[in-house]
């Protein structure tokens, strides 16, 4: 996958791409990661690439012609998802990711100051992405938090092939709880069943415990996501024992 992201603070993602998984993602030849200043395409000596807004208001709008010529020169006449990172696009989540994963090439624009000149919106991208319900200085972070949730999905970036495929929110449900050595710390226990290498118990715990995470913080997956009659059985368990404290 070839990824290139249009920027006003390039330098931003020096740290994010030159570490963990993203760089060795790069390194595996999994992912081509590329940031281009937008300030490049300007056109004048100030290296200027917003205006005040028509009509007046506060703040500053991202012109269009520097964004245009950027993505123009950066696809060489091929045609890309285009993603706009805005708190006004559609929330993120791991379908998305996803979604994304299966991308041959993608282009991220990040905006700054007020906003974007709306025929940037309208004419230019195919996507508008928000991270959450929530305003950030500008739209690299956002960047950075989606193209790390979808590199670590491309084959062979993790070390595992299947690891994420019990991650929370790929199943649909948020994932069961890890355990590791010592078996015992400061008195606190791993539960016997993960300790007794009965893997259909294991993975019956793990179901389980699955379940009972998703149905205490984020009972709202469980109305979509297709229960089977045990599950629901397990689920109306927990309904009733929380009745009764």
């Amino acid at each position: 996958m070839n990824i290139h992201v249009l920027s006003l603070f390039p330098d931003m993602f020096t740290g994010v791409f030159g570490a963990s998984i993203l760089k060795k993602a790069q390194d595996k030849g999994a992912v081509q990661l590329a940031v281009t200043d937008i300030r490049a395409f300007s056109g004048n000596k100030h290296n200027q690439v917003d205006d005040y807004p028509y009509g007046g208001g506060a703040g500053m709008v991202l012109k269009p012609e520097p964004m245009f010529q950027a993505v123009e020169a950066i696809t060489e006449g091929k045609q890309p998802r285009i993603i706009l990172m805005c708190p006004q696009g559609e929330r993120f989540t791991q379908k998305k990711a996803e979604e994304l994963a299966q991308e041959e090439e993608l282009v991220f624009l990040c905006g700054h100051y007020e906003g974007y000149d709306e025929r940037i919106r309208q004419h230019l991208v195919t996507d508008e992405i928000s991270i959450g319900d929530f305003v950030l200085t500008g739209g690299e972070l956002g960047a950075m938090t989606v193209i790390d949730s979808v590199v670590r999905l491309l084959p062979g970036v993790l070390g595992q092939e299947d690891s994420h495929i019990h991650d929370s929110f790929s199943t649909g449900l948020l994932e069961h709880p890890h355990y590791t050595r010592p078996a015992e710390f400061r008195g606190m226990k791993v539960p016997d069943v993960l300790l007794s290498g009965n893997h259909a118990k294991i993975e019956q715990w793990r179901e389980e415990q699955s379940l009972k995470r998703t149905f205490e913080r984020r009972p709202d997956l469980l109305t979509t996501y297709p229960l089977t009659e045990k599950q629901q059985q397990y689920i109306a368990t927990l309904k009733n024992n929380k009745k009764d404290t």
